[in-house]
């Protein structure tokens, strides 16, 4: 899994590429981490290019839900594909975190 972080107008953009899970989760979960430690407490994560989606995923999202959260922010997901919508819906989880057609919605009313 690749990730990539760009600022947009104060709020973290993370792009993911790739498969998250139980080996690749901790590297987001630690990306979501810094970026919210170095100030960042707005976050949007891009799912636009994860094909796949696991519990250790879904895990990384949440920790990084609740890291944003305590800083007086947000984590918002943009662009999941069916795969991740789907076991979002199974999990009850897109009531938690929900998910945006593109990065550019999630980033409206911030």
């Amino acid at each position: 899994m690749e990730i990539d972080t760009q600022q947009r107008d104060g709020v973290a953009v993370v792009a993911c590429t790739g498969r998250l899970n139980m080996v690749t989760s901790p590297h987001l979960r630690g990306e979501l981490r810094s970026t919210v430690e170095a100030g960042t407490s707005r976050v949007v994560v891009d799912l636009s290019e994860t094909s796949f989606i696991d519990s250790s995923g879904l895990g990384a999202l949440i920790g990084g839900l609740k890291e944003a959260r305590q800083a007086g922010g947000d984590l918002r997901i943009a662009g999941p594909g069916q795969q991740i919508l789907t076991v979002l819906r199974l999990t009850n989880l897109d009531k938690v975190l929900r998910p945006y057609p593109t990065v550019e919605e999630a980033l409206r009313g911030w």
